[in-house]
Formats: structure tokens, sequence, C-alpha cells
């Protein structure tokens, strides 16, 4: 049985563990995340401190793009936009990850704390019963603070969410 996160697309990018993971995994990724991408990829705003660094993570931003924006890929992608909350037919990396898109929809019901990405992440770990993957600390400190009701996982403790226990039930 995989394990599913709800995630970024850019984190996806930055942490190339996510790609290789020794178990079944599965992201469910907004696609708003994966038009941020986009914006990563045009920007002059380094992305990392050290500039070797963020050479690395800007190719693989740009890798991932254009791994999305293969024809099959666009094509499931295109079907997950016709209406809300849907989600994409899993987009394969290799034989134990893959990630979903869905069109998750920013209701603002946590716009006082959250910026409209961090919103629909909430919003889609909530309606699937998902855990949260970030490597943003202050986000993780304002979704404890605001008592939102989703299990949140810091990146660097992957492996650890990986062997713990399965939130929802398929």
């Amino acid at each position: 049985m995989s394990r599913q996160f709800v995630t970024e697309a850019v984190m996806v990018a930055i942490y190339g563990q996510l790609l290789t993971s020794p178990a079944p995994v599965e992201y469910i990724v907004p696609y708003t995340s994966l038009l941020e991408l986009y914006e990563f990829q045009d920007s002059t705003e380094p992305l990392m401190d050290n500039p070797m660094d963020d050479q690395h993570v800007k190719r693989k931003v740009s890798e991932l793009i254009s791994y999305f924006e293969e024809p099959l890929n666009q094509k499931k992608i295109r079907r997950a936009l016709q209406m809300p909350w849907a989600k994409s037919l899993p987009i394969l990396f290799d034989a134990n990850t893959s990630l979903i898109i869905i069109n998750a929809v920013d209701t603002a019901h946590y716009g006082e704390y959250f910026d409209p990405i961090e919103t629909e992440l909430v919003l889609t770990a909530q309606r699937e019963s998902l855990p949260i993957l970030t490597d943003q600390l202050d986000w993780i400190h304002r979704i404890i603070e605001a008592s939102v009701p989703v299990h949140v996982y810091d990146i660097d403790d992957f492996d650890f969410a990986l062997d713990g226990p399965i939130l929802n039930n398929p």
C-alpha cells in the first residue's frame, strides 16, 4: 500500500529523496502549486542561499516542469482541471513514486492564517485525510497555533513519516 502525503510541487523538485523513496509513496499536489514551478523557474530571486544549490534546484524545477509537460502527463492534468477537487490519474516517476494533481479550491477558510497555496494544501489534507509534508517550519508553527486539524511532517522527518501510521482509509 502506498503512503500518501499532501505537498507542494517545489518540495518534490528541491528534495530529490522524495522521488527516490524506498517505500511506495504518492504525493497529492494542488494544481496552483504546480503553476508556482513556472514562477520559480522564471524568477531571478534565489530559491536557495548557496548559488550552486540554487542552480541545481532551478535545474530540477525545469526538469519537473518538462516532465509535467509531456503529452500523457498533460492529458492527465487537464482532465483533473475540469471540476473542483478532481484528481488526476497518477503520474509515475518510478516503481515506488507517483504524484497526483488535485484541482483544489481555496475557499479562504484559513485566509487570515495562510496564503492561498497554504490554504489549498490544508484543505486538501483535510479533505483527503492525509498528512502534509513541508520544509517550512514557520508554517508548521502557524498550523499548530491556528489549531488546524491536520497532521504535518517536516521533510527532515520523511523517513519517520513513511514508517508512521497510515491516516487515511482508501
